[in-house]
C-alpha cells in the first residue's frame, strides 16, 4: 500500500467529509448561477456632465440606453458630447462590474476565484 493512503480513501479522509464538501460545492455553484441570473436582470445607470448625458447598461454589460439632454448638443463642440457619452457608459459599466464582484465575493466568502 502506498504511503499516505489507507483503505478509507486518500490520506485518511473519510467518505463523509468528501460528500459534504461535494454538496457544499454544488450548493455554491447553484447559488452562483442564481446570483448571475439576478445580476444579468439588473440595469445600471450613470450620468456625466452634471446629468446632461446618461447611460444605462445591463447586468450583461451591454449598453441598453443613452439619454442626451438637448442642451448638451453643441454643433461646434461634438467632441465634448462624445467624451460625456464615453464617461457615462464607462461609469455605468464600472457600477455593473463592481456589483457583480461584490455579489460573487459574498458567495465565495472572499475566495479569489476567476469569474
Amino acid at each position: 500500500m502506498a504511503k499516505g493512503f489507507n483503505n478509507r480513501g486518500m490520506g485518511g479522509m473519510g467518505g463523509g467529509n468528501m460528500n459534504s464538501m461535494i454538496r457544499q460545492a454544488q450548493k455554491m455553484q447553484q447559488d452562483m448561477m442564481k446570483a448571475q441570473e439576478e445580476l444579468e436582470a439588473k440595469t445600471y445607470e450613470a450620468a456625466a456632465g452634471g446629468g446632461v448625458v446618461s447611460a444605462t447598461v445591463s447586468g450583461k454589460k451591454e449598453l441598453v440606453g443613452v439619454t442626451i439632454d438637448p442642451e448638451a448638443v453643441d454643433p461646434d463642440d461634438v467632441e465634448m458630447l462624445q467624451d460625456l457619452i464615453v464617461a457615462a457608459v464607462n461609469e455605468a459599466l464600472r457600477k455593473a462590474g463592481d456589483d457583480a464582484a461584490s455579489q460573487m465575493s459574498k458567495l465565495t466568502g472572499g475566495l479569489n476565484l476567476p469569474f
